[in-house]
């Protein structure tokens, strides 16, 4: 090969290399509030604690656009999960619980992996992604290019809402989100070579199930929690609607927590040792999570993928441990709706950008896909159940330039009580809730002028929310405030 056609080799190869699109490595936990070392400071759930142990989402974060406060839109994983995976809000989806599926009650959406399969991407998925069986049509197949995987839980059963598992025991039968660690190793080394050579970019989603219930983890991940603390604020908030209450079902539903004879109810607490134990078992869990996302993002880097790959991490929701007396989720509080989100992109964060702008988990789908250099996604109009692709959500790339400059006014997050939907407006210094009536089926709208209780709760005086101030004479021309944009909804608050 002479001169003149080695350089035109090379330059053809450069050039399929600059043009590459860039990959995705899609990182999900369940229940995971964002309690980790990166949120150390105001953005942490609680200001009782231990040390946490999360080096690896540690260093994720310190490469990352760090959302600090980003809010899901329902705190649940069916109804959350859909939600981002659709970039629509729940009353577009459809879906509040946990059960029914989007493209049965909501519409035929392009999902975000879909989206990248119709680029050209492979798309495989393992572990919780959607929410598993009929609540995602068996996690949506027509997202995927390759079969799904689920692996198989060991040791967990409803006897127990925690186990350390000794760790020899698991050297033959390993935990189920160690199954998904080593199948996306497995993964990423199969789709390795044709991504790197441009051939073929990827789409690799692994979602990690604990610390979901049963907190189930190696015994050896005890060793970062020998004290942990009582929450410093066990009973529910001053002036709290009853409808604002979740009764911790999902808790009390275990064995060794029924035989405790817990209500549920209001100011009613678990016996404190109880509640050391499942501190300590969920901090573990999260920290046993911690370490296989670590040996994940490390094969990626050994693969020599790390330059051309994007990383996002989420959590579904957040979670509640004993404050207010709450366990899990399930209800429109901070410490339900608040959950951790980060998104490394080579070469635009490799420094670390932390931001404390609102956000939302909607905001990721456009956010991903403009970061992956594909065709921007264009707002969804008032009824786009007809639509395919659009998007309720704003791209946050704008933060990575500008990080202390807002991208909107609040985060609208919500959930469904029966006959009633709570519906949040989280602003930069209040939480204001109202519950009305709410109509489903075909309508879908609630009727404002039936209330069954209104939260206000004020983060400048109050972070644990432990006041409900809305029938505060005080507070009168604030809650006016946040009532009119609660109303007016996501779309006026994204005009700044």
């Amino acid at each position: 090969m002479d001169i003149y056609k080695r350089l035109v080799f090379v330059g053809v190869v450069l050039c399929t290399v600059c043009r590459a699109k860039k990959n995705v490595l899609f990182l999900v936990a369940d229940d995971m509030r964002p309690q980790i070392g990166a949120y150390y400071g105001e953005d942490f759930p609680a200001p009782v604690y231990p040390k946490m142990h999360t080096p690896n989402l540690d260093k994720l974060a310190s490469k990352s656009l760090l959302l600090k406060r980003a809010y899901v839109q329902v705190a649940l994983c069916s109804p959350s999960r859909t939600s981002l995976l659709t970039g629509r809000r729940p009353d577009t989806t459809h879906v509040y619980t946990i059960g029914p599926y989007f493209r049965h009650v909501g519409g035929n959406f392009t999902t975000l992996p879909e989206y990248f399969k119709q680029n050209g991407y492979t798309t495989a998925g393992m572990g919780k992604i959607f929410h598993p069986g009929r609540a995602s049509g068996g996690d949506d197949p027509i997202s995927w290019t390759e079969p799904y995987f689920h692996g198989v839980a060991n040791f967990e059963s409803h006897e127990r809402s925690w186990t350390a598992v000794p760790d020899e025991l698991l050297v033959d039968t390993p935990l189920i989100d160690e199954q998904i660690a080593n199948q996306a190793i497995k993964t990423l080394q199969r789709v390795a070579p044709d991504a790197k050579s441009g051939k073929k970019p990827f789409f690799v989603a692994a979602g990690f199930h604990k610390p979901h219930l049963p907190f189930v983890f190696p015994e050896s991940m005890f060793k970062y929690y020998p004290g942990v603390y009582l929450p410093d604020n066990p009973y529910a908030p001053v002036n709290m609607p009853k409808v604002a209450w979740y009764d911790y079902a999902g808790l009390r539903g275990y064995s060794d927590i029924t035989v405790l004879n817990a209500t549920g109810g209001i100011n009613t607490t678990l016996p404190g040792q109880v509640v050391l134990d499942l501190r300590r078992a969920y901090y573990s869990a999260l920290s046993w999570t911690d370490s296989l996302i670590g040996r994940v993002i490390n094969e990626l880097h050994r693969l020599g993928l790390a330059d051309n790959t994007i990383i996002s991490f989420w959590g579904d929701h957040g979670y509640q441990l004993g404050e207010h007396g709450e366990w899990c989720k399930q209800t429109n509080f901070e410490l339900a709706t608040h959950a951790p989100m980060m998104l490394h992109i080579p070469g635009l964060t490799n420094n670390g950008i932390p931001t404390r702008q609102l956000t939302e988990f909607v905001d990721l789908f456009p956010t991903l896909v403009d970061a992956a250099g594909l065709k921007s996604l264009t707002e969804c109009p008032e009824n786009s159940t007809g639509i395919e692709l659009c998007t309720e959500g704003t791209s946050l790339m704008p933060l990575i330039s500008q990080p202390k400059t807002p991208v909107k006014k609040a985060a609208f997050s919500q959930y469904t009580r029966g006959k009633y939907m709570g519906y949040t407006v989280r602003t930069d210094k209040y939480r204001y809730t109202e519950w009305p009536k709410f109509h489903y089926h075909p309508a879908y709208k609630p009727d404002w002028t039936i209330l069954a209780g209104v939260e206000l709760y004020d983060h400048t005086t109050d972070p644990q929310e432990n006041v409900n101030n809305a029938d505060n004479p005080s507070y009168k021309d604030i809650r006016q405030m946040l009532s009119n944009m609660l109303r007016a909804g996501w779309r006026k608050a994204t005009n700044l």
